[in-house]
């Protein structure tokens, strides 16, 4: 919703500035130009940056006005996921919970928190690091230096569509300063016709400047901005898991495991000590 607003203030602003100004709304409208601009910053991209990375970045930019997949109804699903995970394997064994791990996506404990099963890396990344554990039954410092090598490359990824749309608002202004080259080439080539033809060709030119520059700051940088604010905050789910199991392999109490991980999740998403232990309740 803030990001709407934001993108409404930039256009009014700008509109309204011209406006006041005696500006002329029909001379601003360069459809040919908004093509080179954008359909060559969008091959950039695409020349710029692998498959994996073109398809995250088109999958987070929804999240700019929608706000981010993980909120406080996933966060309440996720520790209560662990905790029916480490209450179940310290009542019955971690037997009983070996099929759930190995299967979690058509495990009947994991589809209980529905919010959580979509979100398959947050997913893998729990059960991976869970089945470490109960495999081989290391000592806690050595699980959490596994997932510690684990979180630097997810952070790397999560980061990287921040930078690939930074590169493309780094860019625009040039494109525009491309597209109005192009408008002075078509310029030239009226020399001798008539002044309004020329005046008509010298403003589309400058149009294109006008719009790389306002595409690239007005939009596509701060959008930018935005992912890299999204992938931190992904990250602290991954913290938030490191942080439970961590506990769990150091033997407290489930209910303390994910109170510990509770502690690392963003304030603005972050359930309160009582409303998570009254969630709690219905998984006892």
């Amino acid at each position: 919703m803030f990001a709407l607003a934001g993108v409404l203030v930039v256009i009014v602003s700008v509109v309204s500035g011209y406006l006041a100004s005696h500006g002329n709304m029909l001379a601003l409208w360069q459809p040919f130009e908004v093509i080179i601009i954008c359909g060559a910053a969008l091959g950039a991209f695409m020349v710029a940056n692998p498959l994996i990375v073109q398809k995250k970045v088109f999958t987070m930019l929804p999240q700019i006005f929608s706000g981010s997949r993980h909120n406080k109804r996933f966060y309440l699903q996720l520790l209560g996921l662990m905790y029916c995970l480490f209450q179940k394997s310290r009542q019955d064994g971690f037997l009983s919970i070996e099929e759930d791990i190995e299967s979690p996506f058509t495990s009947e404990l994991f589809n209980r928190f529905p919010d959580v099963v979509r979100d398959h890396e947050v997913v893998e990344f729990l059960t991976d690091n869970y089945r470490i554990f109960t495999l081989t039954g290391l000592p806690a410092y050595e699980i959490d230096a596994i997932m510690d090598n684990e979180i630097e490359q997810i952070q790397e990824e999560l980061i990287a569509p921040s930078h690939a749309l930074n590169r493309v608002a780094e860019a625009l202004p040039g494109f525009g300063i491309v597209a109005a080259v192009l408008g002075i080439v078509i310029t030239m080539g009226a020399i001798g016709g008539p002044l309004e033809e020329i005046g008509s060709h010298v403003a589309a030119a400058l149009v294109g400047t006008f719009l790389g520059i306002f595409f690239g700051y007005g939009f596509a940088g701060p959008a930018a901005s935005h992912l890299e604010s999204l992938g931190a905050h992904e990250l602290k789910a991954y913290l938030c898991i490191k942080a439970c199991l961590n506990s769990i392999v150091s033997g407290y109490a489930p209910p303390v495991a994910v109170e510990t991980g509770r502690k690392l999740l963003p304030p603005d998403m972050r359930p309160s000590f009582i409303e998570l232990s009254d969630d709690l309740k219905q998984y006892r």
